[in-house]
Parts: structure tokens; sequence; C-alpha cells
């Protein structure tokens, strides 16, 4: 205190306190709620706010109540030229400063407050038993400040202001919140009661988003964290035991079940391995067995050739003769059938023609199947020469060499029989063209007579 020149002490507003939330001066030399001078404030009076406090007045004026904000750091003389307050109050204080009244209030916005919480055992329930009530507990630490004065001062009488009253009503709100965390944690994080130690993070994140709000919202606050540093399970109690059996023999049944599943997939990963080792050996097989059968076809090509011709020239051998067969009948003229000696002639000598001329390709053929192909070029065989022969007084064929020369040996071709082929001028005896002399044996023989003329 200090002697005002007119009169009086003045009075120094100002904190000493080194570890408060809220605190209510009053002037020095005076006991709280104990002397008619504990809100009396003198003119001239100076006022002191540390950094990261705020001095709030609360007075009243024709019945209506005031608050003033002074925010630190502030040092000063009180007067009404540097403080809104005293300008409104200076109507209610005497003349050389005589003292007015004013509650002065200084709030601690840097003090960041850590309030441990325990809930003490209450009954949680495992989801999938719910007949087994385990009691559990939690342990943590609420940490927050003060980071809206108004807002905090609009909530809370700090006349009556008590930091551990304050804590306690933080603690219940805090414990409800934790409750239903811990108890819903089970369904809300699909986990067992007995892991819910493992989600402590889980539940802790959650948890401080809700209580952070309610605590901004009720009591003026910011919570800065939040931390469960322990949930405990009652080991000694009967629902703890009897949860205990029932989970382990659920997870032994579901650790044998496991077991059998694996066993199957095993099972049948190994079926399908042998399945696909089996196809694989199957086409593997199949596709050998596929090119060694190519590989014998291009080996005896020559020999398959000559066996399908051999079968086409005995086919055609055999049409043929039976043309020969179909030709050799004529209508005679009562209308009865009569035989065609030419034409049966013509037609079996053209078809063992055939026959014996293929049986001797083919013969020849067979001999050299054994022989390896030769790599020099083929001669083409000459154009095969071809006679007309007279029979019966029509002219037949042409015939190939081969077929005159099967004819000759059956008797069907004579040396007299006529002949003729392109480039020759007329008709003449076999016997008589040199490359058709060959066929009988020798030479000689009579002058044939000229060929009738067909009646006219």
């Amino acid at each position: 205190m200090r002697e005002h020149r007119g009169g009086g002490f003045m009075d120094e507003i100002r904190c000493d306190e080194d570890d408060y939330l809220v605190w209510q001066w009053h002037p020095t030399g005076t006991l709280k709620h104990d002397n008619d001078r504990e809100h009396a404030i003198r003119m001239g009076s100076s006022l002191r706010v540390r950094d990261g406090s705020a001095a709030v007045f609360v007075y009243s004026r024709v019945g209506t109540s005031y608050q003033d904000f002074i925010l630190g750091p502030c040092d000063r003389i009180l007067d009404t030229d540097n403080l809104p307050v005293f300008a409104r109050l200076v109507g209610l204080a005497y003349a050389g400063g005589t003292p007015f009244q004013a509650e002065v209030y200084f709030v601690n916005l840097a003090r960041v407050v850590q309030v441990p919480f325990a809930v003490p055992f209450f009954d949680a329930f495992d989801t999938r038993f719910q007949d087994f009530a385990v009691p559990i507990a939690v342990r943590g630490t609420l940490t927050f400040h003060i980071a809206d004065c108004r807002e905090f001062v609009r909530l809370h009488r700090l006349q009556d202001f008590s930091l551990d009253q304050f804590s306690s009503q933080v603690r219940a709100a805090v414990t409800r919140y934790v409750k239903e965390a811990v108890a819903n944690a089970p369904a809300d994080l699909g986990v067992s009661l007995m892991q819910i130690e493992r989600r402590i993070g889980d539940i802790n994140d959650a948890l401080e988003q809700r209580v952070a709000g309610r605590l901004a919202r009720d009591f003026g606050v910011e919570v800065t964290g939040l931390d469960i540093s322990d949930i405990e399970l009652d080991h000694t109690s009967d629902g703890y035991r009897q949860l205990l059996a029932v989970t382990r023999d659920v997870a032994s049944r579901q650790a044998l079940a496991e077991a059998d599943v694996r066993v199957k997939d095993l099972r049948d990963r190994q079926r399908l391995e042998v399945e696909n080792l089996e196809a694989s050996l199957r086409v593997q097989r199949e596709e050998a067995q596929y090119a060694q059968r190519k590989a014998t076809q291009s080996q005896n090509m020559r020999a398959y050739q000559l066996e399908q011709q051999g079968a086409v020239g005995v086919a055609g051998a055999e049409a043929l003769g039976q043309m020969g067969a179909n030709g050799a009948t004529a209508v005679g003229a009562s209308g009865g059938s009569l035989a065609d000696p030419a034409a049966m002639m013509a037609g079996m000598a053209v078809g063992g023609a055939v026959g014996r001329n293929v049986a001797s390709v083919m013969d020849g053929m067979m001999g050299g199947l054994g022989q390896q192909p030769q790599s020099q070029a083929v001669t083409p065989p000459p154009l095969p020469v071809e006679y007309h022969v007279a029979v019966g007084g029509q002219a037949a064929g042409p015939y190939a060499l081969y077929v005159l020369a099967s004819m000759a040996g059956s008797g069907t071709l004579t040396r007299d029989t006529l002949v003729w082929k392109p480039g020759m001028l007329d008709w003449a005896r076999a016997g008589d063209v040199p490359e058709l002399s060959q066929l009988f044996g020798g030479t000689g023989g009579t002058t044939p007579p000229p060929v009738p003329g067909r009646a006219g």
C-alpha cells in the first residue's frame, strides 16, 4: 500500500500467485469475506497483469452487472483516461480518491491443467457372451486450459470458483464418457472384451473427441489431451474366469476348424496338382504319339502314295472290265439281247490289260520301297501311243500299247487286225506296223483283204 496525496492509501492490484487458474484479489491487509473494504478500489491505484493472464472487473451500476476484461501484459495507474472501466465507475467514487466497489479476478490463460482420473470397476460385457459381467477399471489423465476467458467467465461464478471443485466436476463428466466408450468398445470396434486392452489407442481417440466437445460446451475449457494409461480387467472375478473359459473353448474349436480348413485346402491343392500333372502327361504322350505317326508317315510317304495309286488302278481296271461286260450285249432284230463280241472283247481286253499293268507297276514300286529317293532330276515318260482297232467292221479304241499287248497276248489282236493312229494315211495290218509287229513274236503273214464296207 502506498499513501495518496489526497489522504488514504493507494492499492496495487496484481496477482503474485504461482499456481492458480482463477484468483480473486482483495486489498492488502484485509481478510476475504471479513471486512467492508474487500472490493474497495481507490482512484490512482496501479494495475499489473502478467502476460498469459487476464484481469476481470465485476461491478454493478444502477442494478446492472458489468464485466470488463483486461488482458496482460499490463502495468499502469488506474484512471479514467486509460481504462474504460473507470470511466463508468467514476460516478460511484467520491472525490479525493475515495474508494469504489468492484470485484477483481485474475484468470490464468497460460496454465495447462492436468486432471488425473480413475474410473472404478464397473461391469462390462462381451458382445458374444452377454451372460458374463466382467468388472473393468480405467485410469488416465485429462489436460486442458482456458482458451476463451469471456466464455469461461460466462459459465462460472468466479466469486465461488474453486479449482478442486472444478476439477471434480470435470472428472465426473470424463468418468461418464469413459464408461460409455469402454463398455461399447467390443461392439463398436468388433473386439473381444478379453482383448480390449490392445485397443486403448482407438478407444482413446474416440473418447477424446467426445470429451473435448462436452468440456468446451459446458465448462468453457479447451481439451489439449486425454490419455488412457490403463484398462484393467478384474482377473479375480467370477465373470472373468467364466468368460476366459468359454473364450478358450471357442478359440480351441476355432483353431481346430481353421486347421481342418487348411488340411482340406492342402488336399484340394494336391489333388488339383495331381490332376494337372496327369493332364500334362497325357497331352505330352498324345503329342509324342502324334509326332511319331507324322514322322512315320513322312518316312513312308512314297509307299503310302503307291498304295493309294495301286488301289485307284485296280478300281479303274475293275470299272473298265465292268464296262466291257455291260457293253457286250446288243438288241437283235426280234427284240432279244444278242452278244456284242466286239464290245465284249474290247472291255475284257482293256480291263485285263489295266489290271495287269497296274499289278506290274505296283510290283515295280514295291520293289523300290527300300531305296532312298534320288536327288537328281527325273526324266518324264514319253507320251503314250494309242491305236484304233477295227473290230467287227467298226473302229474301237484308241488303245495304248500296253492294252494292245494284252490284246495280242489273249489273241483278240492278231497280225491281220487292222489298226490306225493319227498320222497314218489309212488303216494297216498290225503286223505291218513296226512298233506293233513285235507284239506277235515275229514278222510275215498274208495281206488282209480290205475292210468290208457297211451295208447301205
